[in-house]
């Protein structure tokens, strides 16, 4: 896929991510819970690869934070995911791992991370199961949904023909 093609396709990506991340949106704890964000992140990954993954979960989360749908956990929360499912797919070419990756990553290091950014901006200090159940189920759900539209894909063959 040539440059072009791979901004405008992460273009629609961050769009539909935004729109998508509006309307399906539920509170677990502190955190907002918008599975579609993971849902997004592993097509980003098959699709565009980990730098292009990262960076749709980057703007994404630029833009939800921008309008007030997000909070400065949407950061950790989903590019740490988007970048570990990217790796997963380059490396290993199969879709289980690269929804492990992004479980992984969002649903336990991002979990991690926001923790450790919570003390200094909120002056709180967060617990890791404050973040941890919202993030893992979050990340879990959305790689789910994505992992079965991608094996759909895959299985009648039009993951290779991007």
């Amino acid at each position: 896929m040539n440059r072009t093609r791979k901004l405008v396709t992460a273009g629609f990506f961050i769009a539909l991510s935004v729109i998508f991340n509006a309307l399906i949106v539920f509170p677990i704890g502190v955190a907002k819970v918008a599975p579609v964000q993971h849902l997004m992140n592993v097509i980003a990954a098959v699709w565009l690869g980990p730098g292009y993954a990262l960076a749709c979960a980057f703007v994404t989360s630029v833009i939800r934070n921008m309008t007030g749908m997000g909070s400065i956990f949407a950061f950790p929360g989903s590019m740490v995911g988007a970048l570990l499912a990217g790796l997963a797919y380059q490396r290993f070419k199969k879709i289980s791992l690269t929804v492990c990756g992004e479980v992984l990553g969002t649903g336990i290091l991002g979990a991690i991370l926001a923790g450790l950014i919570a003390v200094p901006l909120m002056g709180k200090e967060m617990t890791l199961f404050v973040f941890l159940p919202s993030f893992f189920v979050s990340s879990l759900v959305g790689a789910a949904i994505a992992g079965v539209l991608l094996k759909a894909l895959e299985k009648r063959g039009l993951l290779d023909k991007r």
